[in-house]
């Protein structure tokens, strides 16, 4: 098997391969050909090359999320791993686990005025969970690094001092390298593994001429105080009115032996986001339909004694605004390393994960409340979704309409990979089926990489994934289709309303050229020309008819990819949601 000769690359390949890293995106680049060489000729990885580095970012944290291992990023010097930096963030947010494998410029040839050298150490900040800097290896032609070695000055010791020297350099990297992996598995989020390589960079050799130390792999351990459940459960016993919301979390991360029980407790009112991957006759998605319609009076009766949090973050802005003018007394956050303050009333960071958690804190619950905390909210739930379906009888094709239509002909079984703003939001106002499975970037909420994380997860997910997306976040990322992965199952839908929608839901003056250009940034684009140049089956929608046309067609087999374009009336869309909320009333 063909090895770079380079022996801080067979180290990065090696010891990716003990840590189990078998995903592999990779950019072209120069720079990074000792880690493509490695990677490449060894069949235990699977390796992508993706150009566009933002593109290939977003692309391995799809496969991240989907699989819950580490995907590794791999990218030449200079401006390259800057454009992996939204991916990271929002890796960061979502606790999902990428590492990025970046080549770089020994210290000395930084800042001499060579092309593409930044400065790359720590370039990522505090949106890592582990940032390192390995050590290049020796030569007897290098300049040494004042801040790392010491100038070899005698002839005498000089091949004693440089082994000595090379053996402490291969200690320190094999250690921190380990951390990195470690860390990005355990703590499930992104981690940067900086490589400075000298040249010449394309060299093989047939055998390995590093031997890693053994290392055992760590595993993650709980730790549960009894003490403190107790504690918790003699509050939660004598509260009358525990609101549950859950936020972004993987299908079935949660047993169903602990939502029956929960369910079974009228003093507990669950709210499930769509994102939630959550189903039970007796929770409540669609928050805003609740949340969206009270009055002063109605927030007083939903008001919560204690809120009990668990998952990613949420998308709702109306129940966050709820919460944070009428405050729980409690509220605790379920999460082995994060509890956000979300609505400036955390009061308990329960440091474990939810199974663990529910399986120990249940168990010692005694009795169920008595309340009608639960049963007065299913009757507000009935009635907003007799309006719902009602409103959506006497309105015109517009967003709200294509959602309707859509989220009904999903393939059973299915992935619904859904983009930010605007569309994740709608989707929250409908009830999807049990056996569809939702993702949403909410990490950071950004449009960037919406387009290439679906295909990621097309690209190792066992469901067929469908994508839907609003026209500016799929033009803003569409070198996601400059990829040779894509399924011949994947779809995208794109919704056209010729600009972003989401600003003319907000305050604000409308329908004025300032804003048009501004805030809406009005365009003509049109996607049927990027789906020629990327082999993409191209359809379009402009009304309820050829839309249900087009949707009878889109999910049969094909020999390629296939897009839908549905055209809405860009003046109407935020008319009619806003109606909306006065309507279910």
């Amino acid at each position: 098997m063909k090895h770079s000769k380079i022996p801080l690359s067979q180290t990065v390949v090696t010891l990716c391969k003990t840590h189990g890293v078998r995903h592999i995106v990779i950019s072209p680049g120069s720079r990074n050909a000792p880690l493509t060489i490695g990677f490449t000729n060894d069949t235990f990885f699977n390796c992508y090359s993706i150009v566009d580095e933002r593109c290939a970012a977003f692309f391995a944290l799809g496969i991240a999320q989907q699989l819950q291992e580490p995907v590794a990023v791999v990218c030449t010097s200079g401006s390259a791993l800057l454009n992996y930096y939204p991916a990271i963030s929002e890796a960061y947010y979502s606790n999902i686990p990428l590492v990025v494998l970046s080549a770089d410029r020994p210290n000395y040839l930084v800042d001499i005025g060579d092309g593409q050298t930044i400065k790359q150490k720590n370039v990522y900040g505090e949106h890592v969970m582990y940032s390192v800097n390995l050590k290049s290896d020796l030569k007897e032609n290098e300049r040494p690094v004042q801040d790392e070695l010491p100038i070899i000055k005698t002839i005498e010791n000089k091949v004693e001092r440089f082994l000595g020297l090379q053996k402490d350099v291969q200690t320190f990297n094999e250690s921190e390298i380990h951390e990195a992996l470690t860390l990005a598995k355990l703590k499930s989020g992104p981690v940067h593994v900086n490589i400075p390589f000298q040249e010449p960079l394309y060299e093989t050799v047939e055998t390995l001429s590093i031997n890693p130390k053994p290392f055992r792999l760590k595993d993650l351990v709980e730790i549960i105080d009894e003490f403190e459940i107790k504690h918790l459960v003699d509050i939660w016993q004598n509260a009358k009115r525990k609101m549950i919301l859950v936020g972004v979390l993987q299908p079935n991360s949660i047993e169903e032996r602990w939502l029956r029980d929960i369910a079974d407790d009228d003093s507990i009112l669950v709210f499930t986001e769509t994102t939630s991957n959550l189903h039970h006759p007796d929770f409540l998605p669609g928050i805003d339909k609740i949340i969206a319609p009270l009055d002063s009076e109605g927030f007083e009766e939903l008001q919560p004694e204690i809120l009990l949090t668990f998952g990613g973050l949420v998308v709702s802005k109306k129940i966050k605004a709820f919460l944070r003018e009428y405050k729980p007394q409690e509220h605790w956050h379920i999460d082995l390393f994060r509890a956000n303050d979300t609505f400036f009333a955390l009061t308990k960071h329960i440091r474990l994960s939810p199974n663990t958690f529910f399986k120990t804190f249940l168990s010692e619950v005694t009795h169920h409340t008595k309340s009608n905390y639960k049963n007065t909210w299913l009757k507000v739930r009935e009635q907003r979704r007799k309006n719902h379906d009602r409103y959506l009888e006497q309105i015109p094709f517009s967003d709200f309409t294509v959602f309707d239509e859509l989220l009904k002909t999903l393939p059973n079984k299915s992935q619904f990979q859904v983009g930010n703003s605007s569309a994740i939001r709608y989707t929250q106002l409908f009830q999807l089926r049990q056996d569809i499975s939702v993702f949403c970037n909410r990490g950071t909420s950004g449009i960037d990489g919406s387009t290439s994380t679906a295909i990621g997860s097309a690209t190792v997910s066992t469901q067929r994934v469908t994508f839907i997306t609003g026209d500016l976040s799929f033009f803003y990322d569409s070198n996601a289709l400059w990829n040779n992965y894509i399924p011949n199952s994947f779809r995208i839908v794109v919704l056209n309303n010729q600009g972003g929608g989401i600003f003319r839901i907000l305050p604000g003056h409308k329908n004025s050229e300032n804003f048009d250009t501004f805030f809406e940034t009005k365009h003509q684009l049109k996607a049927n020309q990027l789906c020629e140049m990327f082999g993409f089956e191209y359809r379009s929608a402009t009304n309820t008819e050829t839309l249900k046309d087009g949707l009878n067609e889109f999910y049969k087999a094909s020999d390629r990819p296939k897009l839908l374009e549905v055209f809405t009336p860009s003046r109407k869309n935020d008319e009619i949601l806003l109606e909306y909320f006065n309507f279910i009333k």
